[in-house]
C-alpha cells in the first residue's frame, strides 16, 4: 500500500525538495514535508498555489503526471479583465500557443471563491476589474493555464490548483498536507 500526500503548496514555494545553485534562499517542499521517500507527482509553478500530490508509489506518480493519462486538473484562476463569451469559448475549444494547440478545456465564470489570503496579495488596479474562472485541463504543459488566459487577453493574477483527478485541496490550509492511503 502506497502513500499519497495532498499538499496545499503556498505561493512562492518550489515544487522540489532542494534549491541547488540559487543565489537566493527560496522555500522548497523540504520546508513543509518531513516524510521521507515521497516525491511530487507533477509540478506546480513557484507563483502558483494549491494542490500538489506527493507519493512513494511510482505507478501512481506516472498515472498522475504522465500526459497520456489525461488526468483532469482544475484551477481557480483570478484574471485581469471581464471575460467575454468569445474569450471563454476560445479557451473551451483550444488555444494556439507557441508549442501547439491546447486540448479543449472546461471553462466557466465563477464568483470569487472563499480562498485563504495570498501572501503577498495580488496587485489590484482600481481602473481594471478582475474576475474568477474555473478551468479544467487534461494536459500539463509548462505554465499552460497562464499562457492560455494571456492568449485570450485575460492575464492571470492568481492561480490556485483546486483538484487533480478525484483529489482536492479543500479543507487543507496553505503549507499543510493530508495523508491518504492508496
Amino acid at each position: 500500500m502506497g502513500r499519497l500526500l495532498l499538499f496545499n503548496k503556498p505561493f512562492g514555494v518550489l515544487s522540489q525538495f532542494t534549491d541547488r545553485g540559487s543565489p537566493t534562499v527560496r522555500a522548497t517542499l523540504s520546508d513543509f514535508i518531513t516524510i521521507k521517500g515521497v516525491y511530487p507527482a507533477g509540478r506546480l509553478d513557484r507563483d502558483s498555489e494549491g494542490l500538489l500530490l506527493l507519493t512513494d508509489d511510482g505507478r501512481l506518480q506516472a498515472r498522475i503526471a504522465e500526459p497520456r493519462y489525461k488526468m483532469p486538473k482544475s484551477y481557480l484562476v483570478q484574471v485581469e479583465g471581464d471575460p467575454q463569451e468569445e474569450a471563454l469559448e476560445r479557451l473551451r475549444t483550444g488555444v494556439a500557443l507557441k508549442d501547439g494547440m491546447t486540448l479543449p478545456a472546461t471553462v466557466e465564470s465563477v464568483d470569487a471563491p472563499p480562498l485563504w489570503p495570498r501572501d503577498p496579495p495580488i496587485r489590484a488596479r482600481k481602473s481594471i476589474p478582475d474576475s474568477w474562472l474555473k478551468i479544467t485541463i487534461r494536459e500539463g504543459r509548462n505554465r499552460q493555464v497562464r499562457r492560455m488566459t494571456a492568449a485570450v487577453g485575460l492575464p492571470t493574477l492568481r492561480l490556485v490548483r483546486w483538484s487533480v483527478g478525484e483529489w482536492t485541496v479543500g479543507g487543507i490550509a496553505p503549507g499543510q498536507f493530508e495523508e491518504i492511503a492508496v
